[in-house]
């Protein structure tokens, strides 16, 4: 990576009791980029997305913010620096519509402070046309929207203040191709944007589909780090699993293992 990343992790650790879950891991990303960061389950993955979102203080290393060492003491510290995160439950209201979700604990205030329902509509509404995000109306309840269409929403919510950074967790888990097809294409228009963003993902497809690069976690700590656009499937299931390459891709052949 040219330039110097956004979000820089130097040597980070976490333990919690007698179990060490990450062991001076590195991890960087640029404004512009999509990273992903992918490994079994227990690899690490989910520790390291909080301690970048400021909900875990890591015991041991360090967090540079645009090649700045940070504390961050919460998730509030990691908002004020432009970090934002949609976890893998979204927490969306489905009982409320789409500019209700937008803007909950955030709503524009008019005359003698009552909610500026007409306000909030049109800016949702012009956000959501800006990340080209397709939904029947910014009126419509959450609830009645498809999983592609929720994702989309939790995404757009995200970017409401303005963060330099954005965290997806899981972003295309029980999604159908359509659905998928329409939040990967919300990922690239962050990027363009200019946004850096960091995606948690198990499917493989997808992140060839999307990732400028590829970081691998196993076991608590960075095994192996691979530029998509010139590696391979086969190549990162192998980082993942401790494997050969040649294991990994006969395993695949046989119908013995799945990416």
């Amino acid at each position: 990576m040219a330039e110097q990343p956004l979000l820089q992790l130097q040597g980070i650790s976490k333990r919690f009791g007698a179990v060490q879950v990450l062991h001076g891991v590195d991890f960087e990303v640029a404004a512009g980029e999509v990273v992903a960061l992918v490994g079994d389950n227990g690899a690490g993955k989910s520790t390291l997305i909080k301690v970048m979102s400021g909900i875990f203080k890591p015991d041991g290393g360090t967090i540079r913010w645009e090649g700045t060492a940070r504390h961050l003491g919460g998730p509030a510290d990691a908002t004020d620096l432009g970090i934002a995160t949609v976890y893998q439950d979204l927490a969306l209201c489905d009982n409320l519509d789409v500019v209700a979700n937008l803007y909950l604990g955030r709503e524009e205030r008019g005359v003698a402070g009552l909610i500026d329902e007409t306000t909030m509509e049109r800016d949702a509404t012009v956000l959501l046309r800006r990340l080209a995000v397709a939904i029947p109306s910014v009126r419509t309840p959450v609830a009645s929207l498809s999983g592609g269409q929720r994702q989309s929403v939790a995404v757009a919510r995200a970017t409401m203040g303005a963060p330099k950074m954005v965290i997806l967790d899981e972003p295309t888990a029980a999604l159908g191709v359509p659905q998928t097809r329409q939040v990967l294409a919300l990922i690239d228009r962050l990027r363009v944007e200019g946004l850096a963003v960091v995606v948690i993902s198990h499917n493989l497809v997808d992140v060839f589909q999307i990732a400028d690069r590829i970081i691998v976690l196993r076991l608590g700590q960075r095994v192996a780090t691979f530029e998509a656009a010139a590696s391979s499937a086969d190549q990162v299931v192998a980082a993942m699993t401790g494997a050969s390459e040649m294991d990994v891709a006969h395993a695949l052949q046989t119908g013995g293992a799945s990416a």
